[in-house]
């Protein structure tokens, strides 16, 4: 399969603004190096390499101090490259894996002792195959016992449909890039209200105000994304989390600069109180508890 990506920034900037000490990016990938650990033959698309120490490099780069990795579908449910990281990393880093129902209790546990803390549901029809609830549902039994989470990504469009099952998969629940918001339709528009709603009305929902890279209409101007992170970390402050999403897997527009997007945090929780909350307590809470 030909690579399909843009490549991540080279050379990205320092960020102006400081991150508060002890820092998580928390949504943050490891692609390959496909010669060590080689992508899924049924990928939907094809990333760029982007091994854990250019991760790690990036991260002191930031001025950060750990991450979350996230299981990415290219490399399916082959979590090698991410337990690599997770145990180069020791501490420093925890991870959410892709996986089905035929993993074992005892694979689980391997993976919990490497650091993983929860798994990822993919809905966005481009990237996944559509997989039946009741794998998703039995996936969910397995990792209750372990005391882990779900992280669930899917378009705004298909949040309606989709509440009922998250309802039902009984625990914490954290939704990637703020459930992928049309900003052309502002804030106030029904479809982000849903879920502000679906926050509010599930104490158990969480979300990631981050990827302002792929829901702006203006790159590299973020300010269109801004009110929808500001408004979230405004009213749910104790459950935000906010990541880099590096290396950016499958962007087509634009290669957002790293330290740009930290910049922009400032902008979305505006006072140490908040910032701490998004980017130490929060994610230490559900990832290092």
């Amino acid at each position: 399969m030909d690579k399909d990506y843009l490549p991540f920034h080279p050379n990205p900037s320092k960020p102006k603004y400081q991150a508060p000490a002890g820092a998580v990016d928390a949504h943050c990938h490891v692609f390959g190096p496909a010669d060590q650990f080689p992508y899924h033959p049924k990928r939907k698309y094809t990333p760029c390499d982007a091994s854990k120490d250019q991760l790690f490099a990036l991260r002191d780069h930031l001025g950060f101090s750990r991450n979350v990795i996230v299981q990415a579908s290219c490399h399916s449910t082959d979590n090698a490259a991410l337990i690599d990281a997770l145990q180069t990393a020791g501490e420093l880093a925890r991870g959410v894996a892709f996986i089905d129902d035929s993993f074992t209790i005892e694979q689980l546990q391997e993976m919990h002792d490497a650091g993983v803390r929860g798994v990822r549901f993919n809905f966005v029809k481009r990237l996944v195959d559509s997989t039946p609830r009741e794998v998703f549902f039995s996936i969910a039994e397995k990792i209750k016992t372990l005391g882990w989470h779900i992280v669930v990504y899917f378009e705004a469009p298909d949040l309606e449909e989709l509440i009922p099952f998250l309802k039902e998969l009984g625990t914490t629940i954290v939704v990637d890039h703020m459930g992928r918001p049309d900003v052309a339709n502002g804030v106030d528009h029904p479809g982000f209200q849903r879920f502000i709603n679906f926050m509010a009305d599930n104490d158990n929902v969480w979300c990631k105000v981050s990827c302002p890279e792929r829901l702006t209409l203006q790159a590299p101007d973020y300010s269109d994304v801004v009110p929808f992170a500001k408004t979230l970390v405004e009213q749910f402050p104790d459950r935000v989390l906010w990541g880099t999403d590096w290396p950016h897997p499958n962007m087509k527009s634009h290669v957002p600069d790293d330290g740009h997007l930290v910049d922009v945090i400032p902008m979305i929780a505006t006072t140490e109180e908040l910032q701490q909350k998004l980017l130490v307590d929060n994610p230490m809470r559900l990832y290092w508890k």
